[in-house]
């Protein structure tokens, strides 16, 4: 018997497709929906193997994602049902598919990595974000894991960052717009736009219309390292500072301050490593996913603290959420 830490990461090799299955194929949703139900007729109502579909189960029991009753029918725990219910913020499905159809294919490099150095082998390499957007169904894979990521956690953030009622908010980097949308739905006279490479215009605009947003909330096309950012009152990145080495962080901060009109802000949000770097399990897990999908990594508040300084901010401060994405404030005297 190996210890459970141990035990647990030799066979989360197989847990997390064994979870993507259970989404995909509507195994949780059943069970979230109609309570506590023999896996023949979760079979019978999915269409799935009654056999293999049990097995898989049995998996997902023994790893603690689904429980069972007095009677040994199979149940979905309250505290995990949102998570895979594909209406709720919570939702994770689009996550888990990028890590186990897009992070698990490029998983080979770290031993390279470790061989040869990152530089050398990422030489042969697409740039990431080429990688991210080489195709619509690349780009749409990539909008899904980033909305999944961080809608939910973004109403939280919305309301730890202390908005202004009016003005301006540039979403840097900001995808398909979950924190934008977040912010603009809790302040009906903030205005917002953002700032992403040209694939992701359709995908910011469809989440635009689709929130009521569409007369307020806009997009600009631009590259954050070669063109100026517009003006605003909050420039806002989220999970942007980790995709990228501290010297090109504090160049982009650098835009971001000039762009951020006097007196205000900018918010980064991030995971966050503990001061000793020991965890949590989420950063020190996706930090590595950072060495294989792009050029960053995750850091500590301190780190942060510093590069925002370097860049011109002041007065800064960290506040925590209770999900696994934190905000850092600065401001521009």
């Amino acid at each position: 018997m190996f210890p459970p830490d141990l035990e647990r990461a030799i066979y989360g090799i197989v847990t997390t497709p064994v979870l993507q299955l259970a989404d995909k194929y509507g195994v949780v949703t059943f069970l979230a929906k109609n309570g506590p139900s023999s896996s023949t007729a979760v079979a019978t109502e999915t269409g799935l193997d009654p056999d293999t579909l049990d097995r898989l189960l049995v998996v997902l029991v023994a790893f603690g994602v689904v429980g069972t009753d007095a009677e040994g029918r199979y149940l979905v725990p309250p505290e995990t049902a949102p998570f895979f219910d594909r209406e709720d913020p919570r939702y994770i499905g689009g996550f888990v598919e990028h890590l186990l159809h897009g992070t698990s294919r490029r998983q080979e490099l770290i031993e390279q990595y470790l061989l040869r150095g990152k530089t050398a082998v990422d030489a042969d390499l697409p740039a990431p974000y080429d990688f991210f957007y080489r195709d619509e169904e690349s780009t749409g894979e990539f909008m899904d894991a980033m909305w999944n990521l961080s809608h939910a956690v973004s109403q939280e953030l919305v309301e730890l960052a202390d908005l202004p009622a009016t003005g301006t908010l540039v979403d840097v980097g900001g995808a398909n717009g979950p924190f934008a949308v977040a912010a603009m739905h809790a302040h009906p006279d903030l205005r917002g736009v953002v700032f992403d490479l040209p694939p992701v215009r359709p995908h910011l605009e469809r989440s635009a219309r689709r929130a009521g947003l569409a007369d307020r909330l806009g997009f600009v096309a631009g590259d954050f390292f070669a063109d100026e950012l517009p003006a605003g009152d909050v420039m806002a990145l989220g999970y942007v500072m980790s995709n990228w080495p501290d010297s090109e962080c504090i160049e982009v901060l650098r835009n971001a301050h000039r762009a951020c009109r006097p007196g205000g802000r900018v918010l980064v949000m991030e995971r966050l490593f503990d001061d000793d770097r020991s965890g949590p399990v989420a950063t020190a897990v996706m930090n590595l996913v950072m060495q294989v999908e792009t050029r960053g990594r995750h850091r500590t508040v301190a780190e942060y603290f510093q590069m925002l300084g370097a860049a011109g901010f002041t007065n800064c401060q960290v506040r925590r959420s209770h999900r696994d994405k934190h905000l850092l404030i600065g401001y521009k005297a």
